[in-house]
């Protein structure tokens, strides 16, 4: 005697159904790319809406077939014997070769014309920028218009671009292999060391004064994770004026010397005479420390600042409680040490970071 299985009443079985439906739903939402901010972006993304768009009547159609087969040829108890059976139709055979090849070869014209926009390079942009990247951070070349000389160098964590106008990016790698992505672009290129990969893109003008989150997306060692950086879209008259000011504070900045190098107030210039009392700070495994740091208001003092890195890039900045930067040390990579002198502060809460590694951070109490 077979014991019949339990079943679920109507109801409870139509709202499993609703709620497996909307589970499907909302997985496939969480498939659909961002809204692209590049021109170049904006192609992929319509190649991908239109494969998506072939996919999703294919699959109707297909699990629609199936269940109208299911529930039409379903066997009824007063059937006995097997249906007519049918072997072979040409013109079915004939169908379902010819459709599938006509949308393969459809998709394969239409992928070809995305990558030939995509991986189009002007021969001449209106900016030319070299990302560098190195065990763990990202250095930015922003070149002159013969795209070999260096106008001024960006350290990560922002790089700051144009809206509007043609970006070409050369891809240069000190190390191992790395990768430049930012999702927003839609785009993503490998950094090869010996090998210089290169690409254009331009930024949407709406997007202007906009910042999207970039990285490296090829694992690259122990710190990884922290390789990010910021592309910060500005308009090509605030870009000008911005990257201007760069190119002549570098170029009046004089070098560090080799006692005492660091930044005057805000700037990130040169060295200057260490004097006033001394904080030791180290930085080891892409962290401070010490998380908090004490000094005498209306006096200068100096932070001698030891990088235990090796190979990695790091410095102390320090910005008020409104957010405004009052000075920033020299960038230089470990082992190495740097003493540098900070001009007299009023009392307050002032914030300490890495401006390489932004998560490296601590609070600065002058009294």
């Amino acid at each position: 005697m077979s014991i019949p299985r339990p079943r679920l009443p109507q109801p409870a079985r139509s709202v499993v159904a609703l709620v497996a439906l909307a589970l499907l739903l909302a997985g496939c939402a969480a498939l659909e790319p961002p809204a692209a901010v590049t021109a170049q972006g904006q192609d992929t993304r319509d190649l991908y809406d239109f494969v998506f768009i072939i996919a999703v009547v294919i699959f109707f159609l297909v699990e629609g077939l199936i269940v109208f087969a299911a529930l039409r040829y379903r066997r009824k108890p007063t059937d006995t014997e097997l249906p007519p059976q049918i072997h072979g139709n040409s013109v079915l055979e004939v169908l379902w070769t010819v459709i599938p090849t006509l949308i393969v070869v459809i998709m394969f014209v239409f992928s070809w014309q995305t990558l030939n926009k995509v991986d189009a390079v002007s021969p001449s942009p209106a900016l030319t920028v070299r990302a560098v990247a190195a065990q763990f951070q990202w250095q930015f070349d922003y070149l002159a218009p013969d795209g070999q000389t260096v106008q001024f160098t960006q350290q990560a964590p922002e790089l700051d671009l144009p809206v509007g106008v043609d970006v070409h990016v050369i891809l240069r790698s000190k190390d191992v292999i790395h990768a430049f992505y930012v999702p927003k672009f839609l785009f993503k290129r490998d950094v090869v060391p010996g090998r210089e990969n290169n690409f254009d893109f331009t930024i949407d003008p709406n997007d202007v004064n906009q910042s999207f989150r970039g990285q490296c997306a090829e694992f690259c060692g122990t710190f990884h994770s922290t390789m990010l950086f910021t592309v910060k879209a500005l308009s090509p008259a605030d870009f000008k004026t911005w990257l201007d000011q760069q190119i002549a504070t570098a170029a009046s900045t004089p070098a560090p010397s080799p006692a005492a190098s660091g930044g005057t107030g805000g700037t990130g210039g040169g060295g200057g005479a260490a004097t006033g009392p001394t904080l030791d700070l180290t930085a080891h495994n892409i962290a401070y420390d010490q998380a908090t740091l004490s000094a005498p208001a209306g006096q200068p003092f100096v932070i001698k600042f030891t990088n235990n890195d090796p190979g990695v890039t790091h410095n102390v900045a320090i910005t008020d409680s409104t957010g405004q930067q009052v000075f920033k040390g020299e960038i230089f990579s470990g082992p190495d040490s740097r003493s540098y002198p900070i001009p007299a502060l009023p009392a307050g809460t002032y914030t300490f970071a890495c401006s390489v590694h932004p998560q490296m951070t601590g609070t600065l109490t002058v009294h």
